[in-house]
């Protein structure tokens, strides 16, 4: 049950003052494992049209999505067809998603990229790779800085190989809006997780009910959850599995 409004700080990724800003990292890593980034370089024209080209890929009949199913994490995976939380539900979430892979890289990783046909979806894949690329710049500056939280140098993670040839993953993500409680279950959009990466960097179109919720105390019944709510030109950045690990459960 969501009680309150998270107060999570704002992160500006373009302050000079990169030690004020890693100790803000550090703070709210400690205490939330999230936190807002504003000033992160991606453009608001190009998240408007990747959201636009999201709406238009989602809004196609499902016989043209199902011609990319997903396979190697890359492609379509339709209502019900993820269950984040098996525990609370056995039906299924109730969203649909399109996962893109890195897009550069060695090997054939972007190779496996599964993409709408141009006939259909003229400037799906170049928005989509262009704004994958932008958020993994993004994601690179903001990686430097946390190692800084950590009191390590700031090339740390690049100096171990922890950015050779990341695998960045886009996730596009719909909503049907068919949340609610059947007579068997309760149905999600997105059961309760904890992801599993090293970062992630959120987005939504600030239609209430879709934001982030976040959970403190993960281990303690009843759960207190607390609303992240979108903030316009902001991402939404939380701590992943892996880097709670690195961290030696530090970060959360």
């Amino acid at each position: 049950m969501t009680v309150s409004t998270a107060k999570l700080p704002v992160i500006d990724l373009s302050s000079p003052d990169r030690l004020s800003t890693a100790n803000s990292i550090r703070q709210a890593c400690v205490d939330y494992g999230f936190f807002y980034l504003a000033n992160h370089g991606v453009e608001e024209e190009l998240i408007e049209i990747a959201f636009e080209e999201s709406r238009k890929f989602f809004s196609l009949p499902l016989d043209e999505k199902m011609k990319l199913p997903r396979k190697e994490h890359r492609g379509y995976s339709p209502l019900y067809a993820e269950n984040l939380d098996p525990d609370s539900s056995s039906k299924g979430d109730s969203k649909e998603a399109f996962y893109v892979g890195p897009v550069r890289g060695s090997g054939n990783k972007a190779e496996l990229n599964q993409w709408p046909s141009p006939e259909v979806l003229p400037s799906w894949r170049s928005t989509m790779e262009s704004y994958h690329g932008k958020v993994m710049s993004a994601a690179r500056r903001l990686i430097s800085l946390i190692a800084l939280a950590l009191k390590l140098d700031e090339d740390y993670f690049v100096k171990v190989g922890a950015l050779d040839d990341p695998e960045g993953f886009l996730r596009l993500l719909h909503y049907p809006g068919e949340l609610g409680s059947s007579d068997e279950e309760p149905i999600y959009g997105a059961s309760a997780h904890s992801d599993y990466g090293m970062t992630t960097l959120l987005l939504t179109d600030g239609v209430a009910g879709l934001q982030a919720c976040v959970c403190r105390e993960k281990w303690r019944q009843p759960r207190v959850w607390e609303d992240v709510p979108q903030i316009h030109g902001c991402f939404i950045v939380n701590i992943g599995d892996m880097m709670e690990r690195w961290t030696n459960c530090l970060f959360r």
